[in-house]
């Protein structure tokens, strides 16, 4: 499963890039606003950092406003996947675009229903948002699982990108489904390095290693 790390903090994807966890990106208008900077100097600067795709959000509601943005937003790398909403205008722009061969990210996707359609407009990545479904006391997993079997029925080659990731047991629970792809907040990727038992394990070492009196260095 790839791994996407879903950002804009530069400092947090280099960090996390350096260690290979890093096969692409995600940002959003919030993540933007979050991060304080122009939207098309920091995605260049992550276009430049990372080789994977780099998804960069349309924020026009019209088919024609979202070609023309993500017509925009493809000339700031050659790794820019252009992020569009699920709804009808999302999918027509999302045929246009990727019949030019542009990547496409469809997000905002709560059902496999939405997922197969955007699977006939030729998306790339489709972007099931587990967490908010959580929210509402649906499962998550059930849909990439759902999603998982249409598209295995009938081969379709978009990729499916577990998205609105909270927790680490949401990374297992993805990868253990099939999903091609996670994007997650950097902490929630540095928390699949943890276990209680690792901590004690170590700890335990670390006392008897100090019993020793010895030093490797």
């Amino acid at each position: 499963m790839k791994f996407f790390v879903d950002t804009a903090d530069i400092d947090a994807i280099r960090e996390l890039h350096e260690l290979g966890m890093v096969d692409g990106v995600t940002t959003n208008p919030s993540l933007i606003m979050k991060s304080g900077r122009d939207i098309k100097e920091v995605t260049k600067e992550i276009c430049e950092l990372v080789p994977g795709p780099v998804s960069a959000e349309t924020v026009a509601l019209d088919a024609e406003g979202m070609i023309a943005e993500g017509r925009e937003l493809a000339k700031i790398g050659d790794n820019i996947a252009i992020k569009v909403p699920l709804t009808w205008a999302g999918l027509q722009a999302c045929k246009v675009l990727t019949s030019e061969g542009r990547m496409v990210n469809v997000t905002l996707c709560f059902s496999a229903n939405q997922a197969l359609l955007a699977a006939k407009a030729g998306a790339t990545f489709i972007s099931p948002f587990v967490g908010r479904l959580d929210d509402i006391n649906i499962d998550g997993m059930d849909l990439i699982a759902e999603i998982r079997q249409v598209y295995d029925n009938y081969d379709f080659s978009t990729e499916i990108l577990t998205a609105s990731i909270r927790s680490a047991n949401h990374m297992k629970e993805a990868a253990l489904i099939g999903a091609d792809v996670a994007t997650a907040p950097p902490n929630v990727i540095k928390a699949m390095a943890n276990h209680v038992l690792t901590d004690k394990g170590l700890d335990a070492f670390m006392a008897d290693w100090a019993k020793t009196g010895q030093s490797i260095i």
